[in-house]
């Protein structure tokens, strides 16, 4: 008989861990003098809006499991899962009771992952072990119907999209709401209520400043699509073409005028801004004649690399949000040589963890 796996978090913890994380950031950027840190916190449970276990077989039973760190031998049984949405919970009951009524369904499926959002939305993938044949997909197409919400099969080199490979989020910041299709295996921020906290931080601190932005690292447009408004003009660059091609479809759907979303490296772009490579997925956009005033970077955990750090310093304001503050650090020895920090925060994306996502701006030094 499997043991359970025990609750990973403790609201009653909560206030003590976040001023833990508070009190390193402090400790960690004091030697830059920054202003006071602003702190965001989270929804105590139910806040992860994306998650995904393993399925475990003991004869004809199956269920979610986790494993202790390093020892993958033995399976707790996830009954529930406090971090993950409400909606996720729901759904993990669900269709366990389905799988359990098909074989089909249930043999060789070793690994499910869900996919919601704040509006309600949700997306559900099941990973198998075994070719999906069409017996598969017409039990699975059934199944879609009585969960009711899309399906994704997939196994080795294989994935079959029932419906859709997607859901569309609605945030809302400062009042608006913005509408976001986030792909099936693509990068979103997984606490959406500490994400429209993020923008809104990122909105003010975008206040008066004018002229045009360049977001580097731009993902699915998180961040330009709530910063459109706030520029004349905004150029975004991102690698991943899946990230890219929801970006498209969430500046249609926000009726933005002023964006434009290019696959490009960090590395291509200075490229081409400073004229040493022309590409074709700029072609029609004449970079001399935006006037970048403000950069925003959110680049992954490694933080920017000297090149990309030599770039975001030749802007006069600079928005930058890490995910990992060792790597923010880094990068700021050098940017604070030109810049000071005028803006500094801690967004609580991963409660109950070591993990900080902080956000700092900041402005060349003689024009503040």
């Amino acid at each position: 008989m499997s043991e359970i796996f025990p609750d990973p978090i403790n609201p009653a913890e909560y206030d003590t861990q976040l001023a833990d994380k508070k009190d390193r950031l402090n400790s960690l950027f004091a030697e830059f003098a920054p202003p006071a840190l602003e702190v965001y916190d989270s929804a105590r449970s139910h806040y992860r809006l994306r998650a995904e276990f393993r399925l475990w077989h003991e004869g004809d039973r199956c269920f979610y499991a986790m494993f202790e760190p390093g020892n993958r031998k033995k399976a707790y049984e996830v009954r529930e899962f406090n971090i993950a949405s409400a909606l996720i919970n729901e759904l993990m009951q669900s269709l366990l009771a389905e799988i359990h009524t098909s074989e089909l369904l249930r043999r060789r499926l070793f690994q499910v992952e869900f996919l919601t959002t704040l509006s309600g939305d949700a997306l559900i993938t099941l990973i198998y072990h075994k070719k999906l044949e069409d017996d598969w997909e017409a039990e699975a197409r059934a199944l879609q119907e009585r969960i009711g919400f899309p399906i994704i099969g997939r196994s080795r080199k294989q994935k079959l999209v029932l419906e859709r490979d997607y859901v569309t989020e609605v945030l809302t910041v400062d009042g608006k709401q913005y509408s976001y299709r986030q792909i099936e295996g693509g990068f979103t921020q997984p606490n959406g209520e500490v994400n429209q906290k993020m923008l809104s931080w990122a909105r003010s601190a975008s206040e008066g400043i004018g002229g045009d932005l360049v977001e580097l690292y731009c993902g699915n447009g998180n961040f330009s699509v709530a910063l459109a408004d706030k520029f004349d003009r905004v150029l975004a660059t991102e690698i991943s073409k899946t990230s890219v091609n929801a970006a498209q479809v969430n500046i249609a759907d926000n009726q933005i005028d002023n964006l434009i979303i290019a696959r490009l490296s960090s590395e291509e772009f200075v490229q081409a801004l400073r004229a040493e490579r022309k590409f074709t997925r700029l072609e029609g956009v004449d970079l001399t004649s935006y006037d970048f005033r403000t950069v925003l970077v959110d680049p992954p955990r490694a933080g920017l690399d000297d090149e990309s750090v030599k770039q975001t310093a030749g802007y006069d304001n600079i928005i930058y949000i890490s995910c990992n503050p060792d790597t923010l650090h880094a990068n700021l020895t050098e940017l604070c040589k030109t810049h000071d920090i005028v803006r500094f925060a801690m967004f609580d994306q991963f409660p109950y963890t070591h993990h900080i996502e902080t956000g700092v701006v900041l402005k060349r030094k003689g024009t503040t």
